[in-house]
């Protein structure tokens, strides 16, 4: 037990006693500063069985079998108050979306401030102080005295991942727990966070628990690596040989759906289907009862031409315009000036030729969930697209909308079940579906998979690819995954701070980038590249640089 920092043995997880098993009999150790991943598709138990150690698993789990030793001692046999020590102050944990974690209704100050006054009773208010501007300073928080006094939601989501990582490691926790955290953040951000992370935990000899979906990141960061399934460890080893040489079905499975580039497709000579020239989108500023605050830009002049039959895919940081482009587009925003065309004709909200654009154009969001009405079944969700085609009967609607359902790979039953029966990759189904479902001549595509994992993500994918292939809709594909956009992308565009700075054909964009931003963006994620052996390696695109 002294060997270890952390040691699980026989660990089981039910949903009451003698329920349905949620973790299996699982084991595993953690060495002193050590980093070890734990992957797995979603419903796997690799969050579960990670929140055990800090005795936070929701109420209706309960252990029903195995041991938790930490530091020597066994946590399943500890005292509530003795546990809630431990918490923070021994063990941290940042969570996937540090806007749930942060409270909303206390400043970051406050909150910083919180965990050093529990757990550091010794220090006076003047040195925790003292300690938490170091920290956010550390953390690359300019200005920390103003963060101080700041409140979450004034910033972004990889500065709150920032502060989120700053509280838990002012403790100097031994072992980190890391749900997640960069599931959000864009390719650059997600770089610097999880950089930060591994110097911090470094410094102190601090062993971290890594929970992700993200094979090319946990192969970049961690040493060691557990892969689950249905509540199952199936496989465990170091990172390079488990990678290279995977041994469990489901591990080569978890390989084998990692985006990978297909070959080029014919560039279309066609006209334009989609034009858009010198768009502007200004936001208003905050303002006062007697003056209005200065307008941000959010678009910058934008121009751009989407083909018929092509995928053109628009990558960026955060804040660079390409869901302000997507939505505009769209017609959800209004454009501050500039004009979009549709098959050659200038879309105009006052004549009829917007009627025949929007029944052209449709949309799939990011978080299908939220964009799929909770009173309506998978009929009714599928079936509303059609509402606008006079001459089709109910039954003609019916028939429709059960192809389209075969199209998508789901059943015809499905039709009469609602978004909360779904898993996370039917609603993703569905929501293609309902894109699909009119024939429509564009798509745009706004984050599509990015809230799935990864064998899901690359169902979903081929899906598209084949429904794209089938009816030759155009495509605007909006996302933050560069794997992604390499595999479903014929041309790529390059957002950053509402202008474009480079576009061209995918392959060229990936090969010779000629601006810096876009090397930038690309050296900042790791690739597994497939091996003669059948599993994989890590490698760089480019030499890896500082932002």
């Amino acid at each position: 037990m002294t060997a270890q920092l952390v040691s699980v043995s026989n660990l089981s997880l039910s949903v009451g006693h003698g329920g349905r098993s949620i973790v299996n009999n699982i084991s595993f150790d953690i060495a002193p500063g050590e980093m070890v991943g734990i992957v797995g598709e979603s419903g796997s138990g690799k969050t579960q069985a990670a929140r055990a150690i800090l005795g936070l698993t929701p109420p209706p789990l309960v252990r029903a079998a195995g041991t938790i030793y930490f530091e020597g001692q066994d946590l399943t046999t500890l005292p509530a108050a003795r546990l809630r020590t431990l918490r923070g102050a021994r063990i941290g944990m940042v969570f996937q979306e540090p806007m749930t974690s942060l409270n909303p209704s206390m400043t970051v100050g406050k909150q910083l401030n919180e965990g050093l006054a529990l757990h550091r009773r010794k220090l006076g208010s003047a040195e925790r102080r003292s300690r938490i501007l170091t920290m956010l300073e550390r953390v690359g928080i300019q200005n920390p005295d103003a963060a101080m006094r700041a409140w979450p939601h004034e910033f972004s989501g990889g500065m709150r991942q920032r502060i989120m990582l700053a509280s838990v490691m002012l403790l100097e926790p031994a072992l980190l727990i890391a749900d997640e955290p960069t599931t959000a953040l864009d390719a650059v951000i997600q770089r610097d966070v999880l950089e930060l992370m591994t110097s911090m935990t470094r410094e102190h000899n601090t062993a971290v628990l890594m929970i992700s979906h993200d094979l090319p990141m946990v192969a970049r960061y961690t040493e060691r690596i557990i892969v689950m399934q249905h509540g199952n460890v199936v496989e465990t080893g170091s990172t390079e040989t488990l990678l290279a040489r995977p041994e469990h079905p489901y591990t080569q499975k978890l390989l084998a759906a990692i985006p990978h580039r297909t070959p080029a497709r014919t560039q279309s000579a066609a006209s334009p289907l989609v034009q858009v020239n010198d768009l502007i989108i200004d936001y208003p500023g905050k303002g006062s009862l007697f003056s209005r605050g200065q307008a941000k830009r959010a678009l910058k002049g934008i121009s751009l031409a989407i083909h018929p039959g092509e995928v053109v895919a628009v990558v960026g940081g955060s804040g660079s315009g390409k869901t302000t482009l997507g939505r505009a587009i769209a017609g959800l925003l209004r454009p501050t000036s500039g004009q979009i065309q549709f098959d050659g004709k200038p879309i105009d909200k006052s004549d009829a030729a917007w009627n025949h654009y929007r029944l052209n154009c449709q949309m799939v969001f990011q978080d299908p969930y939220s964009s799929l009405n909770p009173r309506m079944t998978v009929g009714q969700l599928v079936g509303e697209g059609l509402r606008h085609v006079p001459e089709m009967s109910t039954q003609e609607t019916r028939e429709r909308v059960s192809t389209v359902l075969d199209e998508v790979g789901l059943d015809r039953l499905f039709a009469e079940r609602y978004p909360h029966e779904l898993s996370g990759g039917q609603r993703q189904r569905v929501a293609i579906a309902r894109a699909v479902v009119r024939r429509p001549s564009f798509i745009i595509a706004d984050e599509p998979v990015s809230a799935l994992d990864v064998t899901v993500r690359a169902q979903v994918l081929a899906l598209f690819a084949q429904l794209q292939s089938k009816y030759g809709f155009s495509c605007l594909f909006i996302s933050h995954d560069l794997g992604v956009v390499e595999q479903v992308a014929d041309r790529v565009i390059v957002m950053h701070q509402g202008d474009i700075l480079e576009q061209g054909t995918r392959d060229a964009i990936f090969d010779t980038p000629a601006h810096e931003y876009t090397r930038k963006l690309l050296s900042a994620i790791p690739a597994l590249e497939v091996t003669e052996q059948g599993g994989v390696k890590l490698k760089w695109r480019f030499a890896r640089q500082t932002m």
